[in-house]
């Protein structure tokens, strides 16, 4: 009898304890988060930079000034020295620069090569160091 009586009360206490709990006095608002920040109730708006989306603003390209990274001139940059090994598999070095790209075959670390290319600063990478440069010829010398 005591176990009916001690099973009854906790029943009793689960459904007052589960009855109360979506009830703050607010209402029909949605609660907000730790944040502060209210839930998404509408479809995400389509990317405004995807072609042939006549309603979707147009983003503008970065101009000079705006303090991003900035290609060089036409032509690219000519680096010469000895490859090395980068801390990661599969990375190579040359002064400093990452070499992205180009023919692995000439680009072997201990090679004295000459690449040309570019900086690419905003590429992301897995090799832990080095400035990218996208190598567009290279030739051993």
């Amino acid at each position: 009898m005591r176990t009916l009586r001690l099973a009854v009360s906790a029943l009793a206490v689960c459904m007052a304890l589960s009855a109360c709990g979506g009830q703050d006095g607010a209402g029909d608002t949605p609660t907000p988060t730790p944040t502060g920040a209210q839930p998404v109730t509408s479809p995400p708006s389509p990317d405004p930079t995807t072609p042939g989306d006549p309603t979707g603003p147009v983003v503008p390209p970065p101009t000079k000034g705006s303090g991003g990274p900035t290609s060089p001139p036409a032509g690219g940059t000519t680096l010469t020295g000895t490859v090395t090994s980068g801390v990661e598999p599969n990375c190579l070095l040359l002064d400093n620069y990452l070499l992205v790209g180009g023919p692995r075959d000439v680009l072997a670390p201990g090679t004295k090569v000459t690449v040309t290319g570019r900086v690419q600063r905003d590429l992301m990478t897995t090799c832990q160091q080095g400035t990218p440069f996208l190598v567009e010829t290279a030739r051993r010398g």
